[in-house]
């Protein structure tokens, strides 16, 4: 991960809280001790944080909204290849008439170019998918209420009675901040709540996650194993983790980013 994409992560999640433990940040980015109190120290220095004993409070911080996660643009170019693939056969498990919903997130971005030529309703809380799909197809698109997140091209409510919860869908696709045998799991916390809300609205709910994935990182719990109907993840996925997956009755799609093929694993 790059500096400012750890910075970015630090300032999301010291935006609402008035003190954030070093420990939660190592969890968060991901990055070792030492790395962590360099950007710690380049951020004070920079007049955005203050360091306290344990942990970081906000310093001169902007008022725009901020989330504890990559921005669009810096994950977009992020094992591409991967991504291209994963989405390729997610989209192959539509088909028209089908009422869907995509969550946001650059994998899942991807699929828009296999669903143009698809007639589907589709719920979606991420504004370039909305945008694309709007131009240049002919699916119905549904998008919630709230606050749109520039960087991460995402539109979040704060509230419980969004226009999500007036719909349904016998499948959901989610791309996720990290998955593993814990089950899904993400980086920010109203990310993990939106993601929960649009998940009680569909019957089976499909994974994207290349094999970067399955680094242990994040803290909050989207949903566990057993909510995961289906995985699709690409070929240099961890066998020993997939197996675990398997093990818990998931199925598991595993497809190759060089080749765009796809394999069939129960």
């Amino acid at each position: 991960m790059h500096e400012r994409e750890r910075w970015q992560m630090i300032l999301g999640a010291i935006k609402d809280r008035a003190v954030v433990t070093v420990r939660e940040l190592i969890v968060r980015t991901g990055a070792s001790p030492a790395t962590l109190r360099r950007d710690l120290a380049k951020l004070e220095e920079a007049g955005q944080i203050k360091r306290v004993h344990g942990g970081v409070e906000a310093l001169n911080f902007d008022d725009r909204p901020h989330l504890a996660t990559r921005a669009f643009e810096a994950s977009q170019s992020m094992r591409a290849a991967a991504k291209r693939a994963i989405s390729r056969a997610a989209a192959a498990l539509c088909q028209d008439n089908d009422s869907i919903i995509i969550n946001a997130g650059t994998t899942t971005f991807q699929m828009v170019d296999f669903l143009r030529d698809h007639k589907m309703q589709i719920i979606t809380n991420s504004f370039p998918i909305a945008e694309a799909l709007v131009a240049q197809s002919e699916n119905r698109i549904i998008m919630p209420g709230g606050e749109i997140y520039r960087e991460q091209g995402i539109v979040l409510s704060p509230f419980d009675g969004d226009a999500s919860q007036h719909y349904t869908a016998s499948k959901m696709f989610m791309s996720c901040f990290s998955f593993g045998p814990l089950g899904v799991i993400e980086g920010d916390a109203l990310i993990a709540r939106a993601e929960a809300k649009l998940l009680g609205r569909a019957d089976k709910l499909i994974v994207l996650a290349d094999s970067s994935k399955f680094e242990t990182r994040g803290s909050m719990a989207v949903c566990p194993l057993s909510r995961v109907h289906t995985l699709i993840t690409d070929d240099e996925a961890p066998e020993a983790v997939l197996d675990q997956v398997r093990q818990a009755g998931v199925n598991v799609i595993v497809v190759s980013a060089e080749r765009a093929d796809v394999s069939f694993a129960a």
